[in-house]
């Protein structure tokens, strides 16, 4: 098994609008959060925790990411950029468009999420499972954000962003590990959601799980955004 990590594919081409009216002219990578853009803080936990290339999936005022990013060489890492095009591709697709800068396998991390976490312990539990794909989640209770799986043994046992059930009591943290044979079966250029993919590998049994013990922050919401400020500023 190999030691070294993957990229990681940061998803942030979506349009932000619960964070209007800020994101009307500025993307969410770049909303500012402790004094800088949102990215910075991404890249240099990345690159702490491992990491050495991250491409990041753009769509709506991506050009502005870029021109802030650009090869990453002041982060220490190696960064390129796909753009979805004229048409959203969803978080899916837009992977889809990105595996020939991904390679075989790589981390997946959504764009308006920071998530302090062990990144090589994370790897180690994907080689370990011996499936194509993992989630990471957290036992959320539904305190952060409404719960979506059921995990279990190691393994996802159930996930949905649309149906509700009561032993539900975790929550995508918003970082995955997945395989690119699992992209190879949708058409280029197809829209679709991550979500469909996971839930359908849950499913099927083959969608490996990593429990953080760790809260997520993100800033989708103005509350998040605050939130995120605040332990980036003051560790808690």
């Amino acid at each position: 098994m190999s030691s070294a990590l993957p990229p990681v594919a940061i998803l942030a081409g979506g349009l932000a609008t619960r964070m209007r009216p800020e994101t009307l002219t500025v993307p969410k990578s770049l909303l500012e959060v402790a004094g800088e853009p949102f990215v910075a803080h991404q890249l240099r936990l990345l690159k702490r925790e491992g990491i050495g290339k991250v491409v990041l999936c753009l769509g709506y005022l991506g050009e502005q990411v870029v021109d802030f990013v650009g090869d990453g060489a002041r982060f220490g890492l190696e960064v390129a950029a796909v753009f979805d095009g004229p048409v959203l591709l969803g978080t899916g697709g837009a992977l889809r468009r990105a595996l020939p800068m991904l390679g075989e396998v790589f981390f997946v991390l959504y764009g308006d999420s920071y998530l302090d976490v062990p990144m090589a312990e994370i790897w180690e539990c994907f080689q370990a499972s011996g499936r194509q794909a993992l989630m990471t989640v957290y036992g959320n209770g539904g305190r952060w954000d409404t719960s979506n799986v059921v995990f279990r043994d190691g393994q996802i046992a159930y996930y949905s962003k649309k149906d509700r059930r009561p032993d539900m009591g975790y929550i995508d943290f918003g970082l995955g590990v997945l395989s690119a044979d699992l992209f190879r079966d949708w058409p280029d250029e197809a829209a679709f959601d991550l979500a469909d993919l996971y839930t359908g590998l849950a499913a099927t049994g083959r969608l490996a799980g990593w429990e953080s013990r760790r809260r997520f922050y993100e800033i989708g919401t103005p509350a998040g955004l605050a939130d995120t400020d605040r332990y980036l500023r003051t560790g808690s």
